[in-house]
């Protein structure tokens, strides 16, 4: 059985070993092996050379990391949480993604880091930061909710010709575990989401740790109120898989849009918008969302969970939709 966190581990280490122009940077990555230990044992295998402990310059790490994709290496650059790219949002939005229109030539690198809330870790560590870079053109976005999708996606990321984010969510790395095989050799297309619950009655979209959110409120209403949630993970947010999303919405005649970042600006908006153009007639009730407050992340653990969607707020909209 593997956890969330060693099917990262895995992809990075398999992509290593299949080709040697893989190599991995970021802050205490090397000895250390990372502030969630990820990258653990991988300078003993493959060295100095291949695991670059870098200063603490996200912007630094990142603009290294495109130069040396653009001479043909594969960087993935570590952000001991992903709050810390803000630093580097400048070399990401101004050059990583758009180095390919400008030359010819994209920036085949990787960054990947923790985010999201729930353990606790306060406003400064557990932000969810999609948003921001989803109206980039030129940027894939990555948000994996299963141990099996967390390998198959990095190794396709890492594989990917043009800059991925990868958002690992820091409350799942010890908490899923899967029957997972090192060494088994599979992608999880980019692109692609996936039905992780079929129904009929509503479609909850969805994505990360809030899968397991959605899950539980979808088993909730199937015993209390008879109703079954389809639940569409979208895995990854850019590119969006339309198609997946408004087969559902055909299907159902219900959205539901669930996400931990904060509602105002958040992902959801779009999706919405998505459902409203491409299947509005199929809509038998209005589009809602489940969202955080438009607060930072609390520290305090009550607070935490008053910030954060929980199963019977998801349980209350999913209702609202239902009776309507």
């Amino acid at each position: 059985m593997a956890t969330y966190l060693e099917a990262i581990r895995q992809a990075i280490r398999e992509e290593m070993r299949a080709d040697a122009d893989v190599f991995v940077m970021g802050e205490d990555i090397g000895a250390y092996g990372g502030a969630f230990k990820i990258t653990e044992g991988l300078l003993e295998e493959f060295g100095e050379g291949r695991v670059i402990d870098t200063p603490i310059s996200e912007a630094a790490i990142v603009g290294a990391a495109i130069g040396a994709a653009q001479m043909g290496l594969k960087p993935v650059c570590e952000m001991q949480f992903i709050d810390f790219i803000a630093p580097a949002f400048n070399v990401i939005v101004n050059f990583a993604a758009k180095v390919r229109y400008r030359t010819g030539v994209g920036a085949g690198l990787v960054i990947r880091g923790p985010c999201g809330a729930g353990v606790r870790a306060g406003p400064f560590h557990s932000q969810n930061v999609e948003s921001y870079f989803a109206n980039v053109p030129g940027l894939k976005l990555v948000a994996p909710a299963t141990v099996r999708d967390a390998k198959g996606l990095l190794k396709a990321a890492i594989r990917d010709p043009d800059p991925v984010l990868f958002f690992e969510h820091k409350y799942l790395y010890r908490r899923l575990r899967e029957e997972l095989e090192e060494g088994e050799e599979f992608l999880t297309p980019l692109g692609k989401a996936r039905t992780h619950r079929g129904g009929t009655d509503l479609t909850l979209v969805t994505y990360g740790a809030m899968v397991h959110t959605a899950q539980e409120a979808a088993e909730q209403l199937a015993v209390e109120d008879g109703a079954e949630i389809e639940i569409i993970d979208l895995r990854t947010l850019q590119p969006l898989d339309s198609a997946a999303i408004l087969e559902s919405v055909k299907k159902t005649g219900r959205l539901l849009i669930l996400h931990e970042a904060p509602r105002f600006g958040g992902f959801g908006g779009e999706v919405a918008a998505l459902v409203c153009e491409g299947a509005f007639e199929w809509l038998d009730a209005p589009v809602r969302r489940v969202a955080a407050l438009d607060t930072p992340v609390p520290y305090a653990a009550e607070l935490e969970e008053a910030h954060l969607p929980q199963v019977a707020d998801v349980v209350s909209m999913a209702r609202l939709q239902l009776s309507y």
